[in-house]
């Protein structure tokens, strides 16, 4: 059976930003490969380096993810040793998650990578646009959904 053109998926914002997620995703994981990372595990690794350490619920919530998939996010950067977990010493209950200096290092040459793709992308898709597409999707975070709530 065939769909019809106008069909629900064509209206979808679900699919069309999943599709174009995994387009950017593979895109950037490609760029990024020559040093070991995928584009999410470099957004850990970056949002640790400027901020410091912080626990793996905070970090989830700075990226948009929830606890669970950034706690498995964090199990092959802690094997490599570009970050440590421990239990907090203020809250047992809570993991601290730090960036070492390999991570630091690791990091560091990502950046001229992500520069290279980050800029090849704006020049194709046209910097104003990117801009726009950045506020955009910023946006949608803003829109009342609360999809990890308890």
């Amino acid at each position: 059976m065939t769909a019809a053109p106008n069909s629900l998926g064509d209206s979808c914002n679900n699919l069309a930003l999943r599709k174009a997620a995994r387009y950017l995703g593979a895109t950037y994981d490609k760029a990024l490969a020559p040093v070991g990372l995928r584009a999410t595990q470099f957004s850990i690794l970056q949002k640790l380096s400027v901020h410091g350490e912080m626990t793996i619920t905070s970090l989830a919530e700075m990226i948009a993810m929830d606890r669970t998939t950034m706690a498995s996010n964090l199990k092959p950067l802690a094997r490599e040793g570009l970050v440590t977990v421990e239990p907090s010493a203020a809250d047992r209950r809570a993991r601290i998650v730090t960036i070492t200096p390999d991570g630091l290092s690791r990091t560091k040459a990502a950046v001229p990578l992500w520069k290279a793709v980050q800029a090849q992308f704006e020049e194709n898709f046209g910097a104003d646009d990117a801009a726009q597409l950045r506020a955009s999707l910023q946006a949608v975070l803003r829109t009342g959904f609360e999809p990890w709530a308890e």
